[in-house]
Order: structure tokens, then sequence, then C-alpha cells
């Protein structure tokens, strides 16, 4: 149940609420299956088995947003109305009008909605009170957001803000790249990409390659600026820092050395191990990555 990506928001001083209390609150808006007309459905799940709907380890949180979708491609429903408009002007003897296709294209669809696959996706967000993080395992910015807009409206509030640092991961990028090092407890990985600047800018990708080359130096010192690069932290950790601030495939190379250590063992306590170790590692990783990057802005 790892996290293989990183959106970190930072939650206000003093907010706090009991697993109990927050399950109360996630029970009221439960994910229920698209139904009728509806093209999309929105709300929570368990976060892991059949539990309740908030997990726990000591005061971190684990919840998990679950949004279902019918999927009814538009070609299907143009290609069903041209062969209905055809028989319709056969029978009519003229053309159908702008309103008469666009009323036959409404009924297409509320034939159709109704039989529609429904595909589902899930985004889990870890809490963590004291610390003050709240971390979405999301690719995107706008897939932690639609997390975070639909706790907000089950919440009634939800005061947290996009993690901001000194130094953008751009220019610090940029700097371990000119250097061929990294801060602290991480070090260059295979992987990093640059760009230049303009509408047309050029763009560079390495994959598996020494990042600490001549050739990288010359690509920036022509004027590209690091947007991800690939990185390694304490031999535990490997993952991706995205500008704007975002982390990426994140793996622990720990677990992948111990291999099947946890075969047997009852999945609620494998998934109670996990949760905790996931979250003493990536307190820890963000705790450094926010130092590596000149500290937090005030």
């Amino acid at each position: 149940m790892w996290f293989k990506n990183i959106q970190a928001y930072r939650l206000a001083q003093g907010w706090a609420m009991s697993p109990g209390a927050l399950e109360a609150a996630l029970a009221r808006q439960p994910l229920m299956p698209c139904s009728g007309m509806s093209l999309m459905s929105r709300g929570w799940l368990p976060p892991a088995g059949d539990a309740g709907l908030v997990a726990s380890a000591g005061k971190h949180l684990l919840i998990a947003l679950g949004v279902e979708q019918k999927l009814l491609p538009a070609s299907v429903v143009k290609d069903e109305a041209r062969l209905r408009a055809t028989e319709l002007e056969a029978r009519q003897g003229y053309k159908p009008g702008k309103k008469q296709l666009r009323d036959l294209q409404e009924r297409i669809t509320a034939e159709l909605l109704p039989r529609a696959f429904a595909k589902r996706r899930v985004t889990r967000a870890w809490i963590d009170p004291v610390g003050r993080w709240v971390v979405v395992d999301a690719a995107s910015p706008a897939r932690a957001e639609e997390l975070l807009e639909h706790l907000r409206t089950t919440l009634g509030e939800l005061p947290v803000t996009r993690l901001e640092t000194e130094l953008s991961p751009q220019g610090a990028m940029t700097q371990w790249l000119t250097v061929g090092d990294a801060p602290g407890h991480f070090a260059l990985d295979s992987e990093c990409e640059l760009k230049g600047t303009g509408e047309e800018a050029a763009t560079v990708r390495y994959l598996r390659h020494d990042l600490s080359v001549k050739e990288i130096r010359e690509h920036i010192a022509g004027g590209k600026l690091a947007t991800r690069v690939g990185l390694l932290w304490k031999d535990r950790l490997s993952l991706l820092l995205v500008e704007p601030f975002q982390i990426k495939r994140v793996k622990s190379l720990v677990m992948e050395a111990g291999g099947d250590e946890g075969a047997g063992v009852n999945p609620a306590d494998q998934f109670e191990a996990d949760f905790a170790l996931m979250t003493g590692e990536l307190s820890a990783l963000l705790a450094d990555l926010v130092k590596a990057l000149g500290g937090e802005k005030t």
C-alpha cells in the first residue's frame, strides 16, 4: 500500500480529528454507484480491505476517495445518431433539422447510459495532524485537489495549503546537476529531464544514465533548466522530484530487498506494519527534502 506519488500539503496548526469522528463524517458521503443519467459519482471507500472508512496507526490517518464514472464515448452516440438520422430522413422526406438532431442525440444518450460500462478509480490520502501533513497519492495536482475538495465538502472545512519551499525544485535540481551531487541524505540517481525556455523549448531526457557527466552541465550552461531529477534517499527510497513540487515513482528499496518476508502474515497486521513503516519513512523524507530546498516559505 505504499504511496507511489506524493502531492504534499500543509495542515493548519491545531487541526485535529479522531479516527472515529472522521469515520462518522465520511460515512455520510460513501461512494454510491452511478444511477440513471448520472455520469459520475464520488464518495468515500475503505482505504484497505473491508475495514472502516478510516485506517489509523498512532495519530496517522488514511482515507480513500472513490470515483465511479460511466464510459459512453461521444463517437458511439454520434454513430448511432447518424444512422437514425438517415432513417428519419427517409421517413419524412427531408433532412432532420438542428433541433431534431439534438433531440435524437439526447434520446440515444438516455437509452445507452444505463447500460454504459462504469469505471472506478481510487485516490488515497494520508493525514498527519501532529506533523501537519496531508499527503495525497496522486500523479497530478488536479487529482489531489479533487480529493481535497470532496473532503472539504464532507467536513465543512479543511485548512490546508500547498507546500511551498524557499528554493523552487527547478532551481535546486539545476544546481545539483551543475555540481554533480545532491545535498544532505540525497544522492543523484540515473534520470533527469532538462528543458529550455521559450514557446518552442527543446527538451532533453536522460534515462539510466550517469547524471554527473559534462554533457548535462553543457545543456545547463546553454540555458536549459531541470524539470525532474531522480534521487536516492539514504539508500532506502528512490524517487523522482518534479517541478513544481511533486514526488513521483516513490519506491522502498528496503521493502524490495525484503522479498516475501510478509508471506503468511495476517493481512490486517501486514497493512498496519506497512502503514507505520510508510508514514515514518515519508515523514523523514519530506523533512529532509524541505531542508534541501531551503526550508518552507513563511
